[in-house]
């Protein structure tokens, strides 16, 4: 943790006090945890990331009608575990952050105080502002003009002789604006504070379980407000049609009473993106083809969301739907591998 970090040289590297006191911690933490829910009792600070019930547990709690109040009890404890810096207790706090931004979002229109799970939100947003330390996270674009990243280095070499005219500086691509540090969250802040704690999440992705991500898509499809179905037999040709001729208009008058469900929010670009990369793991993520459960979710919400977008008619957003609606078709169990080279027994003269 920045925190943690020595100030001043030393002759012997210090153990920081975070991994001194990370023992402590964990057992503040599971004692805190067992007197919220009496049915964790059992939990000892070894078990606190493997429990089987642990997740199911809180996650129920979570949804309950009061869970988001100030002064929820479950709340306050996610926020202190986060805050200890410790971070596997960081990690499990993450893990439960598809059912509080779930949650939280869908019950924006109610307009009901939901101070508990702001308070963690914000303490995931100034974890990334502090650590990102004013700066946005950008990506350098490769030069397409070249045949690969290889012929593009050495075009930037100058040749002994020879000027550099190929040379060009790298074209930089901003994927998430520098952070500015906010104590409250207002309406005009909620997407991008929510929007910065799921890029959080999805930096960690690879720490989360499958049911995190399974919830996570589960909400996707309750944001966007869509059931997606006129979408789930399209081939690319007659997907091409529809977008010519400005949409399903008959299919979207037929679930026109569906798409005014609890839970739709409005979907700026700044919370598409991170959902988008978290669907775009959750569909090509290494070991996803072992869990159909969680790729059929996906599935769904990739429908539901690029249904959304084309309602919405947000050019911005069609794009990047379609693509990820097309991966997830090719990524289905017992779907076909276009890259796979085909096997047979009879030899061809």
């Amino acid at each position: 943790m920045s925190g943690d970090e020595a100030t001043t040289p030393s002759a012997k590297p210090k153990a920081s006090a975070t991994a001194t006191n990370s023992p402590l911690k964990m057992q503040t933490a599971v004692d805190s945890l067992s007197s919220i829910v009496p049915s964790l009792s059992k939990l000892t600070p070894a078990s606190l990331l493997t429990s089987p019930d642990l997740y199911s547990n809180i996650s129920a709690l979570l949804r309950q009608p009061n869970s988001g109040a100030g002064d929820n009890n479950l709340c306050r404890w996610l926020y202190d575990t986060f805050q200890s810096g410790v971070v596997d207790l960081q990690l499990l706090v993450l893990r439960f952050l598809p059912v509080i931004a779930g949650v939280y979002l869908s019950r924006v229109a109610d307009r009901k105080p939901q101070a508990g799970f702001e308070a963690v939100l914000l303490a995931l947003y100034a974890y990334e502002t502090t650590s990102r330390a004013g700066k946005p996270v950008s990506i350098t674009i490769p030069d397409l003009t070249q045949p690969s990243v290889y012929h593009e280095a050495t075009a930037k070499t100058p040749g002994k002789g020879t000027a550099n005219s190929a040379a060009t500086d790298p074209e930089i691509a901003v994927v998430s604006p520098a952070l500015e540090p906010h104590g409250t969250v207002r309406s005009t802040r909620r997407a991008r504070i929510v929007g910065v704690a799921l890029e959080l999440f999805y930096a960690k992705i690879g720490h989360m379980p499958v049911s995190s991500k399974i919830d996570f898509c589960e909400f996707c499809k309750v944001w966007a407000g869509q059931d997606g179905e006129m979408y789930k037999n399209f081939e690319e040709g007659e997907m091409c049609k529809k977008l010519e001729d400005g949409g399903a208009k008959e299919e979207e008058g037929v679930v026109e009473k569906k798409n005014r469900v609890e839970g739709r929010v409005p979907l700026s670009w700044e919370l598409l993106q991170p959902v988008m990369r978290i669907l775009g793991h959750c569909l090509l993520g290494p070991n996803n083809n072992k869990h159909v459960e969680l790729c059929n979710k996906a599935n769904e919400a990739c429908r539901s969301l690029f249904s959304r977008s084309m309602h919405d008619v947000n050019p911005k957003a069609i794009l990047p739907m379609r693509s990820l609606l097309r991966l997830s078709k090719t990524v289905m169990p017992n779907h076909p591998d276009p890259t796979e080279l085909p096997f047979s027994d009879v030899i061809s003269l």
